[in-house]
């Protein structure tokens, strides 16, 4: 594996649409599982099963991503890893992040049932789509090491600047995802229960490409000493980053919860037709943090090597850049997004309902920008602590809105669902400087 060597970081445009460019469609294959199962199981015309899928995946989102923290943190540990020019601790991270997984997912699997019965009861669907959901919770939990295990192969390919590998690594396991979902749901009529196992057979194709992948990289120096992998002072600090940006991820897959559940509340059609909105936009965010990808890794590097000059080259790429592409986004989804709805689902309440709230949906990849922005940069930078205490203001924002607007139903939980990634963004905006010089003081010159 060759490394750059430390010092001076490379950060031009070239490189960082070279870094951007892999991750930000990688980034797009995300949403594409929720799409798939979405549109499938939405071409059977029942709103129930459609609603079935909103809050099965949604949980899976909220169980999976808050350990997909594991991405963020082993990139930001990964690049500047590299920066340093530490091979040995190179190859640590990832395998660190990797036994992680292994424990978290087979620790899911077995305490499956009771998340599953408080995850359900908590969201206050109707009894059809909780039956439903349920079935879909149970078989999908068994891709629960691989899933998470791929988000440290992820993270660690970004860490390297490898994001064309990752790239390939998520197209195979939406390419896989896709594929079983129509054989399983829509040709050998497995209905929800297909739809989740097209899914942990895609996260198992995915952790085996990943591992090879990164053996293939390794060469024959792909040995890390335990005494290194285990090593106290690294340990500590991969548990610090990642149990923050944890709780960070939490704090927002909560937020995705009460909105999804208080559509839940409202009624199914409600349920479903913020669902298809959802995974809509959801495609134009994972786009937009294929920029934040980018970031990730050169601010990382850029710590690592103590370049700061390199550093603020990339934060201002990053928000130039996603600034660049959200406004266009915003337009598109509003001249366009009929159709992508229309293609969601064949049933007509549902198409109705999510073209009225189509004008707020729409925003969300301007209002969120920032957000993304920044969430790369601060991982990059390990600055894991600070992410985590800015979600705090951005959910209380969120919540206040939505409180504000409850005569305004759906729509005031759009407006605070907006407010909120808006605060995020701004909120990390202001605290950056005093992390910037306090990084950086240390590598001043005397």
């Amino acid at each position: 594996m060759n490394f750059a060597p430390a010092g001076r970081v490379e950060v031009t445009s070239r490189r960082f649409l070279t870094l951007a460019l892999p991750a930000t469609l990688a980034q797009m294959t995300t949403p594409l599982l929720g799409l798939v199962a979405t549109g499938a199981i939405g071409r059977l015309g029942d709103a129930v099963l459609l609603g079935a899928v909103a809050v099965g995946a949604l949980l899976f989102d909220f169980a999976f991503w808050i350990f997909g923290s594991l991405r963020m943190g082993t990139a930001g540990l990964t690049a500047q890893a590299l920066g340093r020019g530490e091979s040995v601790e190179l190859r640590a991270v990832l395998y660190r992040a990797l036994v992680i997984s292994a424990a978290i997912g087979l620790a899911l699997i077995a305490l499956n049932g009771p998340i599953g019965t408080a995850a359900f009861t908590l969201m206050g669907a109707s009894e059809g789509v909780h039956a439903a959901a349920a079935l879909y919770f149970s078989v999908r939990i068994l891709s629960a090491p691989f899933a998470i295990g791929n988000f440290a192969l992820l993270g660690w390919l970004v860490g390297i600047a490898r994001t064309d590998i990752g790239l390939g690594l998520q197209i195979l396991i939406a390419g896989v995802n896709a594929a079983a979902t129509v054989l399983l749901v829509l040709y050998w009529d497995f209905g929800i229960a297909g739809a989740a196992a097209a899914n942990v057979l895609a996260e198992i194709t995915g952790t085996l490409f990943g591992l090879g992948a990164a053996a293939r990289l390794m060469g024959s120096g792909w040995r890390a000493p335990w005494s290194a992998v285990l090593d106290r002072a690294r340990l500590v600090e991969t548990l610090a980053v990642n149990s923050d940006i944890m709780i960070r991820t939490g704090l927002l897959m909560a937020v995705l919860v009460f909105f999804t559940s208080q559509g839940a509340r409202a009624d199914d059609v409600t349920l479903a037709a913020n669902a298809v909105l959802f995974n809509i936009v959801m495609v134009a965010a994972f786009f937009l943090d294929g920029f934040a990808t980018a970031a990730e890794q050169i601010c990382g590097q850029s710590v690592g090597a103590k370049d700061h000059p390199g550093f603020r080259r990339a934060v201002r790429m990053a928000l130039g850049w996603g600034f660049g592409f959200a406004l266009p986004a915003t337009l598109a989804l509003v001249l366009w997004g009929g159709a992508f709805i229309d293609l969601l689902t064949a049933n007509p309440e549902v198409r109705a309902l999510g073209r009225e709230f189509l004008p707020l949906a729409a925003l969300t990849p301007l209002a969120g920008v920032a957000a993304f922005a920044y969430d790369g940069i601060y991982a990059g930078s390990t600055w894991s602590r600070d992410m985590r205490n800015m979600m705090l203001p951005a959910v209380a924002l969120y919540f206040l809105v939505w409180w504000l607007t409850l005569p305004l139903g759906n729509t005031g939980l759009w407006l605070a669902y907006l407010a909120f990634m808006g605060g995020r963004g701004l909120f990390q905006a202001l605290r950056m400087p005093a992390l910037e010089r306090r990084t950086f003081a240390k590598s001043a010159p005397a």
